[in-house]
């Protein structure tokens, strides 16, 4: 299979690139109107900071799509993630309750995320359920665990090295000014923005130079006819869920650090801007169709409308309608593709 062509191999293969560079193209063209629409109404909008601002909010959702668009490509759907982060930042922070060093209580949280979705791809696989049933019971599980070991509340005092990962920055510049505070000439660059962009290339990089993106590409497009090209669709599958539980186990740490509280009920409908992202960014809810820059392009639409619409004094609830209405546009221009 190491000569594995995403064009023509597997018999079935919907793959149209022309197609998802046109989706992509339409999601870059409508990120840049929202921009200048925002910026047009509001001066500070256009500014280094909010960019800033805006590169550290959509970090989490970044960091959850990138495991969903993998997930999705192979057709499925992980609803757990949420619930996911929510158990991966508690695991965080009871570790270091425990005594443990912030930087490995982190991997264990991003370890309970992977195993979270290696749970998941196994019951899709071995118990033949499909993915909608299986992932909703691992977030009713998941969110349960974070209540039970929590007593349903947050985990504080967790030290300032729990906080840096969230609120950290590179290259910031401040100027003293004789006062309490200094002056910040430079914001920096968030971490969490350096780690969603490490994310973002092993990922792409995952997708298109390794084996193991074919078959991932493969089974989302034809499984049965993958499976007979000798592609380990049980194991692709696998695979796949365990990197998205993975991811938001990252993603959960992220958001915890920021908010140098470890909140249980954190997460909650993030999952739905985590599959609005792929989708509005051209990945196919049928599978075999996506990739990790319109995935990104998606969850800064995503990140830019809400910080947008926060500015300009929109309530929250109307976000939510102006999203969904933009996800059922994105779901259906999908759809007029694969009928195509």
């Amino acid at each position: 299979m190491a000569d594995f062509d995403r064009g023509a191999l597997v018999t079935g293969w919907s793959f149209k690139p022309s197609s998802v560079s046109f989706h992509k193209l339409s999601a870059l063209l409508t990120l840049a109107l929202l921009i200048f629409a925002f910026s047009f109404g509001n001066d500070a909008f256009f500014t280094v900071n909010n960019g800033l601002t805006v590169l550290l909010q959509t970090s989490v959702i970044g960091l959850l799509g990138i495991g969903m668009t993998l997930v999705i490509i192979t057709g499925g759907i992980d609803l757990s993630v949420g619930s996911v982060l929510a158990l991966s930042g508690v695991m965080t922070g009871l570790s270091i309750k425990a005594g443990v060093p912030v930087a490995p209580a982190m991997a264990i949280g991003v370890v309970t995320g992977a195993v979270c979705g290696l749970v998941n791809g196994f019951v899709i696989t071995k118990m033949r359920i499909t993915p909608f049933v299986a992932t909703l019971g691992m977030m009713l599980i998941a969110r349960g665990l974070a209540l039970q070991l929590t007593g349903a509340a947050p985990i504080s005092r967790l030290g300032e090295a729990f906080g840096l990962l969230g609120n950290g920055s590179l290259f910031r510049i401040v100027e003293k000014t004789g006062g309490i505070f200094p002056k910040v000439v430079f914001a920096g660059i968030p971490y969490p923005a350096i780690l969603l962009a490490v994310a973002v290339v092993g990922a792409a990089y995952l997708l298109n130079r390794r084996q193991s993106g074919r078959h991932i590409y493969a089974t989302g497009s034809n499984e049965e006819a993958a499976r007979l090209s000798g592609v380990l669709v049980d194991r692709t599958k696998i695979f796949a869920y365990t990197l998205s539980g993975a991811m938001a186990g990252l993603a959960g740490n992220v958001l915890m650090s920021r908010l140098v509280t470890v909140q249980p009920n954190e997460g909650v409908m993030y999952e739905l801007d985590a599959i609005a992202a792929a989708v509005i960014g051209g990945a196919s809810l049928m599978g075999g169709v996506g990739n990790i820059s319109g995935t990104m392009i998606g969850a800064f639409i995503i990140g830019v409308l809400r910080n947008g619409l926060n500015m300009a004094g929109v309530s929250a609830f109307i976000q939510q309608i102006v999203i969904g209405v933009i996800v059922i546009l994105a779901v259906y221009v999908d759809q007029v593709r694969n009928r195509r």
